[in-house]
């Protein structure tokens, strides 16, 4: 395609819709801004009314680990909820001699709702505690001692989903035993439902602070430091008032609202910053509050509006995954992304017709927009004279930028999937405070018990004995079990059940392993030549079910996603190599920051300072969620960038000239734009959930590696090797794409009639 093809035509009267409604709302910013209030609040009273609450309460229909859990519910209800445990532990006498307040609490415990069944761990009257003279250790439920043990609670419910009003009642119920000295902890999905409640105005004033430093710093004026972020708060608290009314009737997990809070915040100044800038040049080169605010809206707007609309679809790339957690999470980020770019197209003309003229009245310095240089006057800054030299030596760059980012992307191929488990947590947390106990007590592998069920409801009655020798005698010999208990029969004896415990903690690779190697090998064998089926099921055998799910599943949504934006670029941009450059490039620079977080959490370079107790392997979703979100974020900058390269090309045809006139106007606003977006992630690092260190931190990264390493580095290198050739479209494929101009004229810009030559 030619850029005289491109340009012919352009050259309109008319403003476009983009460009009117941007001059409408600075015309009647009063309007606008009150219509914006009045919605904020009233969504926020909706949502206080109306609004419903995040739970972590989902199940994958159709694994095993399920389908054993409703084999378990059907034939012993008691038996086949969701267990969590009631730590105990009194060091100065054995639990054997509160016995009276042991069954009272056992007993409150078993009154409360949703509750099936409560295990009281001491030995029935009259029987021996256990002693240390078994072959087998201890797993519990009461230690050799007698002075630990665990009392089982089983819910028809995720206890994680109950509200913290339920802990009340547990906690009314544990009282007797406190009261006679015993340190009681919760456990499992009980522990997570006690954990403090997460608080990110902290992430959020960090992340708000740095970004006005930063704006000051690099632009000068205060007014105009200050209304990306007014924007943007307001964009965010809007969208998230939306999410929790969509939680009124959709299932959220509780992380939701913080990731949404994150991504909404960091393209929401972004996107307000990229409108500001071009305003305030507009303003420089001598157009009214007005017409300035009307063309930055059809310019940096219009690149506003593609880069949402890209982040969108990777975010909609997650529903690939099939599983409606994920799903909800790219939706519940989505949420705060068009929240983000209705403000930027809408509020921010608004805001910039309010203050008019006086935007620069108050500064630091004097203040500048685009570029340093006056206006009429072409730009020849710093950023210019890099990429004049980044001209001169494109493979020495390229090869710096490369070599960059595939050492930060070598812990990449040990990357280890799972969930992270409870002895990560900090030590204030009852949850942390009960792994320790259980694990000193009676094995790491006690905090994750795995429930192996068998379903002999086909086996004749005189096959079954045999069958439970069999069983017994293969699943005692499973490699990586610390223990496995006796199995024994469900009231109806049509399903066996026991319990295999591992040698390490569930979050090791050993229990996936284990957990793997039960379902794949050793329950076959078990039952082999017989009808009966084997399941293991419990909360972690649930856990690896879905890390197996979601690790089979991320290379489609890495495919699906690269396609989507390949796609994009390729219609906004029309050049079949710029396209194939964007997608190369930013796998590269995920794959880096993917490397940066296994660094830090799996091989433990840094993670304590961070909060986190030890080694812990990378959350099953978080390589998916960063893929997704990353890849949308990079996007941006790719756009805002390649527009400037594109539209300044179309007029000179001057392929490497204009990648240094990109570079050169586009260098200070995507910097700052950057530096904002990496202090709102990495001020999450600060959060005492590890999932949201592990995002913050992931994504902080990646921006940061984008907007340098690829930003400075790799696209100059890239584009100067490609010259007129990145913007090469076979011409059949030229006819068929759709036209959208990322960055478009404003109605008085007039093509370079000549342009220049054609490339295809």
């Amino acid at each position: 395609m030619s850029a005289t093809q491109a340009t012919s035509g352009s050259g309109r009267s008319k403003p476009g819709r983009l460009q009117r409604l941007g001059e409408w709302c600075a015309r009647h910013f009063v309007i606008v801004i009150v219509a914006w209030l009045v919605a904020l609040a009233a969504l926020q009273t909706l949502n206080r009314s109306f609004g419903g609450e995040y739970s972590d309460n989902f199940t994958l229909p159709g694994v095993q680990s399920t389908e054993g859990l409703d084999v378990l519910k059907k034939h012993d209800p008691a038996a086949g909820g969701y267990s969590s445990q009631v730590v105990l532990r009194d060091t100065q006498k054995p639990l054997t001699s509160l016995s009276s307040q042991m069954s009272q609490t056992v007993g409150d415990l078993q009154k409360l709702p949703h509750v099936l069944s409560a295990q009281n761990p001491l030995p029935p009257p009259g029987s021996q505690p256990p002693s240390g003279q078994s072959q087998q250790p201890n797993v519990g439920p009461l230690s050799t001692d007698g002075k630990t043990g665990y009392i089982t609670v089983r819910f028809n419910v995720q206890p994680s989903t109950l509200g913290d009003d339920y802990l009340h009642g547990v906690d009314s119920a544990v009282q007797p035993l406190r009261a006679a000295g015993v340190d009681v902890e919760y456990g499992g999905p009980l522990g997570e439902l006690a954990r403090p409640a997460a608080n990110d105005r902290i992430s959020e004033a960090i992340g708000f602070a740095v970004a006005i430093v930063v704006l000051l710093v690099g632009f000068g004026s205060v007014i105009a430091a200050g209304l990306p972020l007014v924007s943007a708060l307001i964009s965010v608290v809007g969208g998230l008032a939306c999410l929790g009314l969509l939680a009124a009737a959709f299932t959220f997990a509780t992380v939701s609202p913080t990731l949404a809070t994150m991504i909404g915040l960091g393209v929401g100044i972004d996107y307000a910053l990229f409108l500001i800038t071009r305003h305030r040049q507009n303003l420089i080169d001598g157009a009214d509050p007005v017409r300035a605010a009307g063309r930055a809206t059809t310019t940096s707007g219009r690149a506003v509006l593609v880069s949402g609309c890209t982040v969108i679809i990777a975010l909609a790339g997650l529903s690939v995954s099939g599983v409606s957690f994920i799903s909800k999470l790219g939706l519940a980020a989505a949420v705060t992304v068009v929240s983000a770019v209705a403000g930027a197209l809408t509020l921010v003309p608004a805001l910039l017709g309010l203050v008019g003229k006086r935007i620069d009245r108050y500064h630091l310095r004097k203040p500048v927009a685009e570029t340093d240089a006056e206006p009429g006057t072409p730009a020849h800054g710093t950023w210019h004279r890099y990429a004049l030299r980044v001209q001169r030596h494109p493979w020495r760059f390229l090869s710096g930028g490369l070599f960059t980012v595939l050492v930060l992307a070598i812990p990449l191929f040990t990357i280890q999937l799972g969930h992270i488990g409870d002895g990560a947590d900090p030590t204030s947390f009852t949850d942390r405070r009960a792994f320790d106990i259980m694990s000193d007590s009676f094995g790491p592998g006690s905090n994750g018990p795995l429930t192996v069920v068998i379903d002999q409801t086909d086996v004749p009655s005189d096959k079954r004995s045999a069958l439970a020798s069999q069983a017994q005698k293969t699943i005692d010999g499973v490699s990586g079990a610390a223990a496995v208990t006796q199995l024994t029969a469900t009231q109806d004896g049509d399903v066996l059940v026991g319990t295999v415990f591992s040698k390490v903690s569930p979050q090791n690779q050993d229990t996936t392993d284990l957990t793997n190697r039960l379902v794949d090998t050793t329950l076959p064998q078990a039952v082999s030549g017989t009808t009966a089926k084997g399941y293991v099921t419990g909360t972690t055998a649930a856990q690896v079910d879905f890390r197996n799910i979601v690790s089979s599943r991320l290379p489609l949504i890495i495919l699906v996603v690269v396609a989507l934006a390949f796609i994009i670029i390729l219609i906004v941009f029309r050049g079949l190599l710029v396209a194939l450059k964007a997608a190369v490039l930013n796998v590269l620079s995920i794959a880096a920051s993917y490397g940066v977080v296994v660094a830090v959490f799996q091989w433990g370079w840094g993670g304590p300072a961070l909060g986190v107790s030890g080694k812990v392997p990378i959350e099953s979703y978080v390589p998916m969620m960063m893929f997704a979100i990353i890849f949308g974020l990079s996007m941006d900058y790719e756009i805002f960038l390649l527009s400037r390269v594109h539209e300044f090309w179309l007029r000179t045809g001057d392929a490497k000239g204009s990648v240094a006139h990109a570079l050169e106007i586009t260098a200070r606003v995507i910097t700052c734009a950057a530096l904002i977006m990496v202090s709102v992630f990495a001020a999450f690092i600060v959060s005492d959930n590890i999932v949201v260190k592990m995002l913050g931190l992931g994504l902080s990264v990646s921006v940061l590696i984008d907007a340098t390493v690829v930003r400075l580095l790799l696209v100059p290198a890239v584009m100067t090797l490609l010259g007129e050739h990145a913007w090469w479209t076979p011409r059949w494929l030229d006819r068929i794409l759709p036209h959208i101009d990322p960055e478009g004229e404003p109605a008085s810009a007039v093509p370079n009639p000549t342009g220049p030559p054609a490339t295809g």
